[in-house]
Parts: structure tokens; sequence; C-alpha cells
């Protein structure tokens, strides 16, 4: 058992029984009354996020999470299949556990995060941004990039994003796995 003054972001707890990530954190000393903290949480089982605020003199339960590397290997109607980077092991994680399962493509490394008392996984982060090609895309018009509109294209994996006019068939762009957006074209 900790005390609330332990939270810190991106540390791990267990609330009501399910696994919990804060994401943000304030400690509130008012004038009057009890200090206590308020903090923003993400259910690591289902991803929601929520706010709970803590006594001053609260006790929370830490649990113990591990990153681990894991390199995708393919998909199939059992779920997604990854493997370890350390003893080449592999498991299968479900795609409600991934956060953006429309940009992985094979050989992407992730992060699995995992519940180290019960070895399961809780997270699957693929890299902040991902470098892949544009299979479709409607041809851009010379000269017209004077305003910010976007075109639709499909990527390499089949997601559909937006991208700038100038943007062409074949091209490699960089996209924003927790946004989904076109950051820039890939510059190898």
């Amino acid at each position: 058992m900790a005390n609330v003054s332990d939270i810190r972001n991106g540390l791990c707890i267990e609330l009501n029984g399910a696994p919990f990530q804060i994401i943000e954190f304030l400690h509130v000393k008012p004038g009057k009354g009890p200090a206590f903290v308020r903090t923003k949480l993400r259910n690591l089982d289902n991803g929601r996020v929520l706010e709970h605020t803590f006594a001053g003199s609260a006790k929370i339960d830490i649990i113990r999470i591990e990153n681990r590397n894991y390199q995708f290997l393919y998909e199939d109607p059992n779920g997604y299949h990854f493997m370890n980077m350390d003893d080449f092991n592999q498991i299968t994680i479900a795609k409600e556990l991934i956060n953006a399962p429309q940009f992985l493509k094979e050989g992407m490394e992730c992060q699995v995060l995992f519940h180290a008392d019960e070895e399961r996984p809780l997270v699957c982060e693929l890299p902040q941004k991902v470098a892949m090609e544009i299979t479709y895309t409607e041809p851009g018009i010379k000269g017209d990039t004077a305003t910010n509109s976007l075109k639709p294209a499909t990527v390499e994996t089949g997601a559909e994003i937006r991208v700038p006019l100038f943007i062409e068939q074949g091209e490699k762009v960089l996209i924003d796995t927790a946004t989904g957006e076109y950051k820039e074209r890939y510059k190898a």
C-alpha cells in the first residue's frame, strides 16, 4: 500500500478491482479542509478514461507493470499475433487492447504493457509515428497548394487517412498513431 503522495504520471494502480494508469494528477491543498488529489485515470482493461478524487489520507494499491518489446507477426480470427523480441515466445492480443490496429503491419515493433503478477497483456502501444506508403489517392492538381485542403488516401494496411493535395500515390508519409492524422512526408 502506498500513499496518494506517491502518485505520479504513468503510475499503474488497482482501483475497484481493475487496473488503471494515471494520465494526470493535481495535488490540491485548499485553505480550509484536508488536502486531496484529483486524477485522470485510464482503465487498462477497456481504455476508458475517468476522473477520480483521492482523499489526502487514502491508500492506493500500486501494481507491477512491465514494458516488453514485441514484433507484430500476423492477424487471424483469433486476434493479433505478436512475438517477444527477447525469448521469441508468441502471444495473441485482442483488437481492443491495441491503440491503433488499423496501422499495424507485419514486422512492426510495439511496446506491450504486461501486468507482471498475472502475466497478461494490458495494452499494446504502436510507435508514436509510423511510415506508410500511399496505395491509392486521387491525383493532385499542379499548383493547388495555396489552401490547406485535404483529400482521402488509402495506406498499405487498408486504413484511410486525409492527406494534403500534393501527396501522390506511391509516396511514403508519417502518420500519428494517436490521432490517425498525416504528419509529414517520410524522409528515408
